[in-house]
């Protein structure tokens, strides 16, 4: 029962991890990546055996969480696709890490903006403009930001202290 536990959660970071790699690349998190997220999570919780009040509350979380990343989109801070992976990372992660993940994502994305910022400056635009497509059009001054990076960052950092991980048993 443990392997398949801990098979369950390598699911979230691997999706994560996907997410942000997609979002980097092609400034696209396909659906497909959120729905695995939301459909793996009740699996997931219910092997580890988390009590049905705290999946109520994490599901909870996850909701406000879209719903504030609806608010984010609308209001063009992010994309659609940033915004579902939001949810569905708050979602795996609860109350228990909900602070650690905004935090840490926050800083994440201010750091990758300043990055980029640096990157999209017309001194080293010229240095990085002949790499690979994607990063020419990442270094591009009109771009925007593929906030998923920072969105799996925080994630992965807000991740062993989850109730999920707790529930594994582990020292963390």
């Amino acid at each position: 029962m443990h392997l398949l536990q801990t098979l369950l959660l390598l699911v979230f970071p691997a999706l994560v991890i996907t997410g942000a790699l997609r979002d980097l690349v092609s400034y696209t998190i396909p659906n497909w990546i959120s729905v695995a997220l939301a459909v793996g999570f009740p699996i997931a919780a219910l092997a580890m055996g988390l009590p049905l009040p705290t999946i109520g509350f994490q599901v909870a979380v996850g909701v406000a969480a879209l719903v504030a990343g609806m608010v984010m989109f609308a209001m063009r801070w992010i994309g659609g696709g940033d915004a579902k992976l939001f949810a569905a990372a708050a979602l795996w992660l609860g109350w228990p890490s909900l602070m650690p993940f905004l935090a840490v994502t926050g800083l994440a994305g201010g750091a990758l903006a300043v990055t980029l910022l640096g990157l999209r400056s017309p001194i080293m635009r010229g240095y990085v403009v002949n790499g690979p497509a994607w990063f020419a059009r990442l270094v591009e001054p009109e771009e925007n930001v593929p906030y998923g990076v920072a969105i799996a960052v925080g994630a992965l950092v807000a991740f062993p202290g989850s109730a999920l991980m707790q529930g594994l048993g582990l020292p963390i």
